[in-house]
């Protein structure tokens, strides 16, 4: 698959505050998709103690319609950038890039366990990697990284906006009645109200939605297994 925009990983933190801050304007946040149209949703998820050099990077593939498994991609990594709260997406994308180089299927929407513009500086991983893929990203995240809100009403599908800096960056979404809710924020080319839309038919049985669950699945299996080689494999 290709990346359509690329940038130098081996920065310092203030390189990498400046690449955030000149890479946020690019974002979009129109969808030029129709919900209805998509066929093949991905999911990006990353695994690694915070003090380890090597990261376990896994995309998950799935139909849309029926959230079939289709297929898995995984990679280890060597990091060269610190774990850096604000600036993980330069720990975190390089490997998932390289897993898209290597892809064929070029996936309609990714969603990222992560931020998207709910963000500091307003670009999270999946804002960074929809930037630089060139496709629709969604951040769905298990903790608020960034904002204030009102905790939804209890059943499936309510939601509350998240407020930072008196700007919505986000939604509050209850995916499954009873439970905690997720921390949903566009990446890039993705209105608020498709990303919630999304998020919402990819969860039909859990708080976490099914291709976010199994990739999270796949890349903790690999860092327990202690895949040694640094290849990409399937």
């Amino acid at each position: 698959m290709k990346i359509f925009h690329e940038h130098s990983w081996e920065v310092s933190p203030q390189e990498a505050r400046k690449i955030q801050l000149e890479l946020k304007s690019r974002i979009d946040f129109v969808s030029r998709m129709n919900i209805e149209d998509i066929d093949t949703v991905a999911a990006a998820d990353i695994s690694y103690h915070k003090h380890d050099r090597y990261l376990y990077a896994a995309v998950a593939l799935f139909s849309f319609s029926d959230l079939k498994f289709l297929s898995s991609h995984s990679l280890k990594m060597q990091s060269t950038f610190p774990y850096i709260p604000g600036y993980l997406s330069f720990r975190e994308a390089p490997p998932i890039i390289e897993i898209f180089r290597k892809i064929d299927t070029r996936p309609d929407v990714l969603l990222c366990d992560g931020q998207g513009i709910a963000h500091p500086r307003h670009f999270g991983l999946a804002s960074h990697l929809g930037l630089l893929l060139d496709i629709p990203t969604i951040g769905c995240a298990k903790s608020v990284l960034v904002g204030e809100y009102e905790e939804p009403p209890q059943e499936r599908g309510a939601a509350s906006p998240l407020i930072f800096k008196q700007k919505k960056v986000g939604e509050v979404l209850r995916t499954s009645s009873h439970v905690k809710p997720v921390f949903v924020s566009p990446g890039h080319k993705i209105s608020f109200e498709d990303a919630h839309e999304i998020i919402l038919r990819c969860s039909p049985r859990f708080r976490i939605p099914e291709p976010l669950r199994v990739a999270h699945k796949i890349v903790n299996e690999i860092r327990l297994n202690d895949i040694s080689d640094d290849k990409f494999f399937k």
